[in-house]
């Protein structure tokens, strides 16, 4: 299956790092005309030939529309948004500092909200689009001690199901991915001890760390004409966690000696 995206005119927020880059760099690859929207950027960020990158506070009402103004009016168009921004909160419920918590929602919720209601008027003048956003298999399953990240995460799947259905009378899809355990610099799931490893690689079926490259490739599909007919999904690239109760069984069943 051939993934056309050439010449699209593809958002995506916090796109300066970790997923964002590999997101970035990969529809740069497909052809795309990409902008990635962070609030800083590392030195080396891709800034040459399709790959644009614009300062942008994806909490700030004023930042977001003054974005996504620049790029309709240097493009004329936005065919994919991706809400990728995020933080992590981490923190019991009886410990939890009220501005995390706030902090939880202000990006990962209300830049998803501000990020859309952006585009909307561009994409139903176009009768065309896509936004895809970052959920979470927290969104599915959380953890102890992750109700601020949790929530807001699952907050973005109802709204990903809302705006699919207000949007599709203009052929707009609006989907979801629930990314599993990706190491990147925010969760230091690789630099965890080998046993704290080992427990959290136990929860999944393909008993191997996701890699930025994985969420790309279903990204990509979601955003192109293949995933035409899907919207209001929440798609789980996650190796499988937690897919029965125990999958490590399995790779104990199996043995060394299979290979």
């Amino acid at each position: 299956m051939l993934l056309d995206l050439t010449g699209k005119v593809v958002l995506v927020t916090g796109g300066g790092r970790g997923i964002g880059r590999a997101l970035t760099e990969r529809f740069h690859a497909e052809g795309g005309r990409v902008v990635a929207l962070d609030v800083a950027f590392d030195d080396d960020h891709m800034a040459a030939g399709d790959v644009h990158s614009l300062p942008c506070d994806v909490r700030d009402h004023e930042s977001v529309q003054q974005a996504v103004g620049e790029v309709v009016d240097r493009f004329g168009v936005v065919d994919v948004l991706v809400n990728n921004a995020g933080v992590n909160v981490e923190g019991l419920v009886s410990d939890l500092d009220p501005e995390q918590w706030r902090r939880a929602f202000e990006v990962n919720v209300t830049g998803t909200f501000l990020m859309s209601q952006a585009v909307i008027p561009t994409m139903k003048n176009q009768r065309s689009g896509r936004i895809i956003n970052a959920a979470s298999f927290a969104a599915i399953v959380p953890s102890v001690g992750s109700a601020a990240y949790a929530a807001s995460k699952a907050a973005v799947v109802q709204l990903t199901r809302v705006l699919a259905s207000e949007l599709g009378p203009w052929d707009v899809t609006v989907n979801a991915y629930a990314p599993g355990m990706i190491p990147t610099a925010m969760n230091g799931f690789a630099e965890m001890p080998e046993p704290a490893q080992a427990r959290l690689l136990d929860t999944l079926s393909l008993r191997r760390w996701g890699r930025p490259e994985d969420v790309a490739d279903l990204v990509c599909f979601l955003a192109s004409d293949a995933a035409r007919y899907i919207t209001g999904a929440l798609v789980d690239v996650s190796g499988g966690k937690l897919s029965t109760q125990m999958p490590h069984k399995a790779y104990e069943i199996r043995g060394p000696a299979d290979g």
